[in-house]
Parts: C-alpha cells; sequence; structure tokens
C-alpha cells in the first residue's frame, strides 16, 4: 500500500483538500482484516526486539474530532503486542495541580520507556488545538503576560508550535520514534456516529452532551487542526491524515504505516558476549545434571 499521500512534512497543508473517505472496505473486508493481520504480526515481532534491546521507543500521537474512532483504532491496532511493553495514556482538561506546570510537563511523565510502545490518545496537541478554539482556558494557566484573551494570539500559537516542533526533536534525539495521526472524519460522518451512540443503549454511556456543544465549533477546530498540523509537520517527524469515515480502511492505513516504519528501525535481539555465553552453557549444564 502507498501511504505517502497521506502523509505531510512541511506545511503544504489544506484541510478541506485533505479526504475523509478513500473507498468502502465492505466489498474487501476479509481482504483488508487479513492484511492487518499480517501487519499487526510484523508489529509485534518489532515490539520484541524493540523491548529486548531498549535502544528505540516508539510514540504513537493519535488526535482526531470526536467520533473518529481513536479508542476503537488503539484497541484493534495494538491487540496483540505485549502489554509489559506497552501503554495508554489519555490526556483530558488539566487538572489544577497540572496548570500549576508548564504544559509539556504531564506528557513527560508519561512517555514510554525506550524498548516499550507508547500511546497517547489525545495528546499536547490538545494545548494549540481547544485552547485555539476556546482561548479563555489558557488564563487558567496564569501565565506571565498573559494577562487577557488579547494575549492568547497568534503570536503566542506561534510559540507554542515552535515548542513542540523542539520537543519532537528532542525525543527523535533521544531514541523516540514519532509518529502522528490525525484521524479525519467528516461532520455527516460524525453525525451519523453520533446518533448511533443514542439510538443504541449498548453505546449511550459513550455519549456526552458536551459531544453536541463542542461539534457547534466544528469550523473553528478545522481551521485549529490546519494551522498545527502545517505548523508541525515536519520532515523528520512527519504528520499522517488519515481518512477515517471507513473505520476498517483507516486501521488498515495506520497498520501499515506503523509497519513500515518500525521495519526501517535497526532492530535485533541483543547478541551475548564471550563470558555471558559460557554462562549459559554452565547453567545448561547444571539444568541437565538435575536429579543425576
Amino acid at each position: 500500500m502507498d501511504t505517502k499521500q497521506y502523509r505531510y512534512r512541511d506545511d503544504n497543508f489544506k484541510i478541506k483538500q485533505a479526504p475523509t473517505f478513500v473507498q468502502d472496505s465492505s466489498d474487501e473486508l476479509k481482504k483488508i482484516k487479513k492484511q492487518i493481520k499480517k501487519n499487526l504480526k510484523h508489529i509485534r515481532k518489532a515490539q520484541k526486539k524493540m523491548y529486548a534491546r531498549r535502544h528505540y521507543g516508539v510514540l504513537v500521537v493519535f488526535q482526531a474530532m470526536d467520533a473518529a474512532g481513536k479508542d476503537s483504532m488503539i484497541a484493534h491496532i495494538f491487540s496483540g503486542v505485549n502489554p509489559v511493553g506497552f501503554k495508554v495514556a489519555n490526556f483530558k482538561q488539566p487538572t489544577s495541580q497540572e496548570l500549576r506546570h508548564d504544559y509539556l510537563w504531564r506528557i513527560n511523565k508519561e512517555l514510554p520507556l525506550r524498548g516499550d510502545i507508547g500511546v497517547f490518545n489525545r495528546s499536547y496537541y490538545e494545548d494549540v488545538l481547544v485552547s485555539r478554539v476556546h482561548p479563555e482556558l489558557i488564563l487558567n494557566s496564569n501565565l506571565p503576560e498573559i494577562s487577557s484573551l488579547a494575549d492568547v494570539n497568534d503570536h503566542f500559537f506561534k510559540k507554542r508550535y515552535q515548542d513542540i516542533r523542539e520537543y519532537e526533536k528532542y525525543l527523535t534525539r533521544n531514541g523516540y520514534v514519532v509518529l502522528k495521526f490525525f484521524l479525519h472524519i467528516s461532520k455527516e460522518e460524525q453525525k451519523r456516529r453520533f446518533l448511533a451512540r443514542i439510538d443504541t443503549p449498548e453505546k449511550n454511556w459513550k455519549f456526552s452532551s458536551a459531544d453536541i456543544r463542542e461539534r457547534q465549533y466544528w469550523d473553528q477546530y478545522q481551521t485549529a487542526y490546519e494551522k498545527a498540523i502545517k505548523a508541525t509537520a515536519t520532515k523528520e517527524n512527519p504528520w499522517y491524515v488519515i481518512p477515517s469515515d471507513d473505520k476498517w480502511y483507516s486501521r488498515l492505513i495506520v497498520s501499515d504505516i506503523l509497519t513500515k516504519r518500525l521495519e526501517k528501525l535497526p532492530l535485533a535481539y541483543p547478541t551475548l558476549s564471550p563470558a555471558e555465553q559460557a554462562k549459559l552453557g554452565a547453567a545448561r549444564q547444571e539444568l541437565l545434571n538435575e536429579n543425576k
């Protein structure tokens, strides 16, 4: 699968030109599920080598509008990885304690160890997305020189974009692979999924009145995403904008991108020194000599 069409490495991104739908998966569902299963097998193998060597860590960031399928994406793509070397962090509205720190403080606490795969279900990008749509939230941080909404302007967010670019460079220099996915759905598809949550009893728990309230800001969020992706898509840490109106097809794309990226890493199991090999031989012989 050619996934380059979904990759953005510079400021050449226009959200209205990015598709939310590629094809209906129903006609080729068996074939798609088979390929996803194959990709997941490669991801599991790569994770084992990565965990054993402890040189690299992988950070997978998922951002999306509500009901785009982040939770189900994570559940499917990472269903077979070893939980010992895997963690998911969900970022909600900052707590009062978190607001007393810099906005990346709570992020650093949740970074995966090198050797592990970490997933951010929403991330530090919330601080240039939600806060761009609702700039009054920035005032809660009590930042110096930010005393009114007029201070939360384009210049303020330009500096935050720079923070994020530098932060991701820092992570890369320290052995982390950063993969950023925006699950892109249409407004009509979001409406369909919200209605399904309301009309299906076993899905009622997923629905929140806040979802409808935030939907009123659809255009503002689309603008915020476009600006954030344009400002933080780099050659080293690109964005992947995934058409997500069809969940199975989006899972295929994401699993394929993750598989190919892991395959590029020089992963291998650690090799033992002659002294360590000798200890293995001695341990083996000791086991064989038991009960003789």
